[in-house]
C-alpha cells in the first residue's frame, strides 16, 4: 500500500534496535481515517474466503482488528497477554515471545469465542520474526477452526517472519513490507 509507505517515511521514526515508531498514526494515536482506508484494503485482499472472525493480540493490533472486522461485518477477538479475573472457562493458549517487549507472554482466549466452524483472519500491527501469529494460529488451531490468512499493518520483511510463513502456505498479506533501516533513519521496501 503505496499510501502506507509515504506516511511511514513521512511520520515513522526509526529507533536503535530496528524498532520502527509509528505512534503518532498507528499505534498510540490512531490516524482513523487512514485506518479505514487499511481495513478497505484488508477486506479486499482476503475478499471472498468467508472470514468469520478476525483475530489479533493486545495492545497495539486491536485498533487495526476492529477496523478490519468492521469492514468484513464479523466480530472482532483479542487474545488477552494478562490473567484476568473475568476469565473463566475453557480458555485457548499459547506462548508467544515478543520482539518489541523481550518478553515471552502466554496469550489467552476463552474458548467460547472461537468455534470449529470458524473462518479466522489474524491480524497484527507489526509482523517482524512472526512469533505473534504463530502464537494466534496455534489458538485458532486448538478451537479446530481454520485460518484463512493473515495481514499486518507493517512487515519487516528482513526479520523474515513473513517468508516463513509464506514459506509454509500461509496467505500472508502486508500493508507495507520495510525490506531495510539505517540508523539515520533510511527506511526502505520492498518491491
Amino acid at each position: 500500500m503505496k499510501e502506507l509507505e509515504e506516511k511511514i517515511v513521512r511520520e515513522a521514526q526509526v529507533l536503535p534496535g530496528h524498532v520502527l515508531k509509528v505512534g503518532s498514526f498507528l499505534n498510540q494515536q490512531v490516524d482513523t481515517v487512514f485506518l479505514k482506508k487499511m481495513a478497505q484494503e484488508t477486506a479486499r485482499l482476503f475478499a471472498g474466503l468467508g472470514v468469520t472472525k478476525v483475530l489479533t493480540v493486545e495492545a497495539s493490533g486491536i485498533s487495526f482488528a476492529t477496523a478490519v472486522a468492521m469492514e468484513m461485518n464479523v466480530p472482532m477477538v483479542f487474545a488477552k497477554k494478562h490473567p484476568s479475573a473475568n476469565m473463566s472457562g475453557a480458555q485457548l493458549c499459547s506462548p508467544v515471545y515478543s520482539y518489541t517487549h523481550k518478553t515471552t507472554y502466554n496469550i489467552v482466549v476463552s474458548r467460547d469465542y472461537i468455534k470449529p466452524c470458524d473462518k479466522v483472519l489474524i491480524t497484527d500491527d507489526f509482523l517482524a520474526n512472526g512469533n505473534a501469529l504463530k502464537g494466534l494460529m496455534e489458538i485458532v488451531d486448538q478451537a479446530g477452526a481454520t485460518v484463512v490468512g493473515c495481514c499486518a499493518e507493517i512487515e519487516k520483511g528482513f526479520q523474515g517472519g513473513g517468508d516463513e510463513l509464506r514459506a509454509k502456505g500461509v496467505k500472508v498479506e502486508s500493508l507495507a513490507i520495510v525490506e531495510s533501516m539505517t540508523d539515520d533513519g533510511k527506511v526502505t521496501f520492498r518491491s
